[in-house]
């Protein structure tokens, strides 16, 4: 269990109650991709199964995805039907579509939608989702570690194009489920999750697109998406989502040119 720097020193408590977990305390807060990293470079494991701290399993069924990564070679990283915590547990994720090389957009297959099996069938995904997934150690040894540059959002996409680039491929399980309280940590419509969601999309088009699509993107999500938000949350009156949109503007436009 990695403590990523809580106020209340969480890893001393749970390795108090419970001495036979095994528990890493950062006294600085790394991001998501930097916390999953401490736990990457710590456990010794042949898989490595990460999970969010909003998760909740009622049936631990992830020999599911043990024999999914074993039925291929190729097969680097699986993940688990995700559904969501609250009312009758509707689908949030049941793989991912591509992301558009213009308007850096996907959907999330099933979501919002009630569970009926009609999503009971495993498949390759574009994505991993980074509530819960599977990988092999093998495969991080050669991809290497989550891009800890995003700090908050997008890096598990980064991480599966990194995958993918290295021939391996991304799956989606759903013999395995999880229960996914979402945004716990940030908040929906956080200032904190505006910002780096804002800077983070800009980020993955620099790291991953090439030629004009990666400039058609710049100017789409710079030149269309942010004004429309800043209006949108103007006028209700939403002043500190306005500002993070434009902080995340110009942090990265800071940082691509420094």
């Amino acid at each position: 269990m990695v403590d990523n720097a809580s106020k209340e020193d969480e890893a001393s408590i749970i390795s108090n109650r419970n001495p036979q977990v095994k528990t890493i305390r950062s006294d600085k807060n790394l991001g998501f991709a930097g916390g999953n990293n401490l736990g990457i470079k710590t456990a010794k494991g042949k898989y490595l199964f990460l999970i969010n701290n909003d998760t909740i399993f009622k049936e631990f069924n992830v020999h599911a995805l043990i024999n999914r990564l074993e039925s291929s070679p190729n097969i680097g990283i699986v993940c688990p039907k995700i559904r969501f915590a609250w009312d009758n547990n509707p689908i949030q994720f049941a793989g991912y579509t591509p992301l558009s090389k213009i308007t850096v957009r996907n959907k999330a297959i099933g979501y919002s939608e009630e569970d009926k099996g009609q999503y009971n069938t495993a498949h390759p995904t574009s994505y991993a989702h980074g509530a819960a997934m599977m990988i092999k150690r093998e495969a991080i040894d050669k991809v290497g570690l989550m891009p800890e540059c995003f700090f908050l959002y997008y890096e598990e996409i980064d991480w599966s194009m990194m995958f993918t680039r290295d021939s391996y491929e991304v799956w989606y399980e759903p013999a395995c489920t999880i229960y996914h309280k979402e945004s716990q940590s940030t908040g929906k419509n956080s200032p904190l999750r505006t910002y780096y969601i804002t800077r983070n999309r800009l980020l993955l088009v620099k790291r991953n697109w090439q030629g004009i699509n990666k400039y058609l993107a710049y100017c789409y999500l710079t030149c269309i998406v942010a004004p429309r938000d800043i209006i949108n949350y103007l006028i209700k009156g939403k002043w500190s989502l306005s500002l993070a949109t434009i902080k995340g503007i110009f942090n990265f436009q800071l940082s691509t040119f420094n």
